[in-house]
């Protein structure tokens, strides 16, 4: 069994996936969660990045008094703005994505290159989330559940879901083809 285990990536993947998962879950709800410092800095981070966003495009945004335990609101002036909750943050979707990269065959030069990339271009895909939910709420606010709930998770579950895909196909598929071609000729 232990030989099956070590012989087959997809098995081990599934495996070692569900392993840090659940480690992560624990880890997140017992002390990172609590704590709120990863949250808040994250938080913190995506006000100033989708303000940028909208500062970008012309729109004024709310006033801002500092990046205190209350600023979670982005938004256009004149309107209510967004508030950015500790499960819109993306937090878990870094776990994810980690968990994936480091569980899933490949080798570790790449991944010592793909995994930040992958996890600054999951940061801002969300920061570009939140900046076009704020335009929403300034075009029609009753868009914004939907879009919210539905579209943008679709939008960005896809970007999460299309690192994957480039590092199985480009990264991972050569690598594994090559551990079986190597436990081949042994």
């Amino acid at each position: 069994m232990l030989k099956e285990f070590k012989k087959n990536p997809y098995f081990r993947f599934t495996f070692l996936a569900i392993i840090l998962y659940v480690v992560w879950y624990v880890i997140y709800e017992a002390w990172l969660h609590p704590s709120g410092l990863w949250d808040r800095i994250i938080i913190n981070n995506l006000v100033y990045l989708s303000s940028g966003i909208l500062h970008l495009f012309g729109y004024a945004t709310l006033p801002e008094s500092g990046f205190d335990e209350t600023i979670r609101i982005v938004g256009i002036d004149g309107t209510s703005g967004v508030w950015i909750g500790d499960p819109c943050n993306g937090f878990s979707l870094f776990a994810l994505f980690l968990i994936f990269m480091i569980t899933y065959p490949g080798p570790w030069k790449q991944k010592l290159w793909f995994i930040p990339l992958g996890l600054i271009g999951i940061h801002l895909i969300n920061a570009i989330r939140i900046a076009a939910l704020a335009i929403i709420v300034d075009v029609n606010i009753d868009w914004l559940y939907f879009n919210h709930n539905y579209t943008f998770n679709i939008v960005v579950y896809s970007f999460v879901f299309l690192l994957w895909y480039i590092w199985a196909k480009k990264y991972a598929g050569p690598y594994i083809a090559k551990q079986k071609l190597d436990s081949n000729v042994e």
